[in-house]
């Protein structure tokens, strides 16, 4: 027996027919002999005397041997299919190889485990817990107890505008009207607070940000923060060089009422990022209709959509966010970051998983958690973030936007650069501070300085109103 085409071959016609019957559940009629009922296929005449029926006795002796030869097939048909079933010494090894290639893949490289030790926190996390029922009044009468637990908690904020029998504010500490409102509001708790000062708990729970590893500073060896007063849609981005991460919030038309100005999707379509980087990745900021059209944009400006990350809002009260400003039909809980891959970048992979949980602050403001992410990604790396605003100016980036005030130079090239170029005049810009002293980040970050400008490029117009 060998199997041809998935179809088993070598057995006779007939056998065949009853083993397939066999292997779909039935059990096929025993054939007779071609050409009619009678003995040998002679068809049987008129005046054939008709046939006596069978005794009882006689009945039973052919069903039993029938039933004992179809046991018997049974039998020889499983230890064929075991046969057909069972792998070969060579596909065994095959097999065996294949597994042990995919362990060793599935294997971090020392490189990587060396990275992953970096930035785990020594002694394990260091996070402080919230506790879920609140305040401390509640954990008490919740738990039973006479005391709240050691978890963080919070502290109801009562006026006399306050109102109780309204309950808790749906935006709570983003409320834009805290002040006249009558829901009730929440602060972190003095006495947690104090406590956590004094080193008896971890962290400090009005800090904002991720980083656990308390005992070092990721950014010290960073330039100071950078940011470049302008309007982004005429900026000559390309004197600025090379960054191998790059974040961007664009203001898109999302076709809603905002408290700052947005652009259109063609303008958005000709931004000249593709200048900004050779080998890198990009995280891009997208809302529910812009998400087509922010991949679109990737495909333009020269990235591979690869992945994308989520950020699951969160209130004051660490619950997932079910009131907001946002959305057409239903309010957002959540916003969608797009990450594009140009050439072949030098990044950390598998360190962090792409879902963030943070809470909801200003409106567009996103989670300080990103910065820390993305060092993690790219240790010691430049790096430049698009549409920020002064809240986003953090060590280690170079921002750009429109609302930012003086410009900053902090890295001494980059700030020669300019004025030779006659981008800016030492007026334009703010003191230079002291670097740091032993600067992760090489000049120009290891790539080649930017070409020169040509004359009509270096003319920078002043940063648009709203944008």
């Amino acid at each position: 027996v060998r199997v041809v085409g998935a179809e088993l071959q070598g057995l006779e016609v007939t056998a065949l027919a009853e083993f397939q019957a066999r292997l779909l559940g039935g059990r096929p009629a025993v054939p007779t002999a071609a050409g009619g009922d009678g003995v040998g296929g002679a068809p049987c005449g008129s005046t054939c005397a008709p046939a006596m029926p069978p005794s009882d006795g006689e009945k039973s002796k052919p069903s039993a041997r029938k039933r004992a030869a179809t046991a018997v097939q049974d039998e020889e048909l499983a230890e064929v299919m075991d046969l057909i079933n069972t792998k070969t010494i060579k596909q065994q090894e095959k097999q065996e190889q294949a597994d042990e290639l995919l362990e060793l893949l599935s294997k971090p490289s020392a490189k990587q485990a060396s990275e992953t030790d970096r930035f785990r926190t020594a002694g394990g996390s260091k996070l402080k817990e919230f506790c879920r029922n609140g305040t401390k009044e509640d954990c008490a009468r919740i738990n039973g107890a006479a005391n709240s637990c050691e978890k963080i908690h919070f502290r109801r904020i009562i006026k006399p505008h306050t109102d109780l029998s309204l309950g808790d504010c749906s935006y709570l500490d983003t409320c834009r009207h805290m002040a006249t409102c009558k829901f009730i509001h929440y602060e972190v708790d003095a006495a947690d607070a104090q406590r956590m000062r004094e080193g008896r708990a971890q962290l400090d729970p009005f800090a904002r940000t991720a980083t656990n590893r308390i005992d070092t500073d990721p950014f010290s060896q960073h330039y100071d923060a950078q940011f470049v007063n302008c309007d982004i849609r005429t900026f000559p981005m390309q004197v600025l060089g090379k960054f191998p991460v790059i974040m961007a919030d664009p203001p898109w038309d999302i076709h809603m009422e905002l408290p700052y100005g947005t652009m259109s999707d063609d303008e958005m379509r000709k931004m000249d990022v593709q200048v900004l980087q050779d080998d890198g990745v990009i995280f891009l900021w997208v809302t529910g209709r812009a998400m087509e059209l922010g991949r679109e944009c990737l495909d333009i400006w020269g990235y591979k959509f690869v992945q994308e990350l989520l950020w699951v809002k969160t209130n004051q009260l660490q619950r997932i966010i079910r009131t907001g400003r946002t959305g057409h039909w239903i309010n957002h809980s959540k916003e969608h970051c797009l990450i594009g891959l140009k050439g072949n970048p030098t990044i950390n992979n598998n360190l962090d998983c792409d879902v963030v949980c943070a809470e909801v602050r200003e409106t567009s403001r996103k989670p300080d958690e990103m910065y820390d992410l993305l060092e993690r990604l790219a240790p010691g790396a430049r790096k430049l973030e698009l549409f920020g605003r002064p809240h986003n100016v953090h060590k280690g980036w170079t921002t750009l936007g429109n609302q930012l005030g003086k410009t900053q130079i902090t890295e001494p090239w980059l700030r020669t650069h300019l004025l030779e170029e006659g981008v800016f005049e030492e007026g334009d810009l703010t003191p230079l501070p002291p670097p740091p002293e032993t600067p992760m980040v090489p000049p120009w970050g290891g790539h080649p300085p930017p070409p020169r400008l040509n004359p009509t490029q270096r003319e920078v117009p002043a940063a648009a109103e709203s944008v």
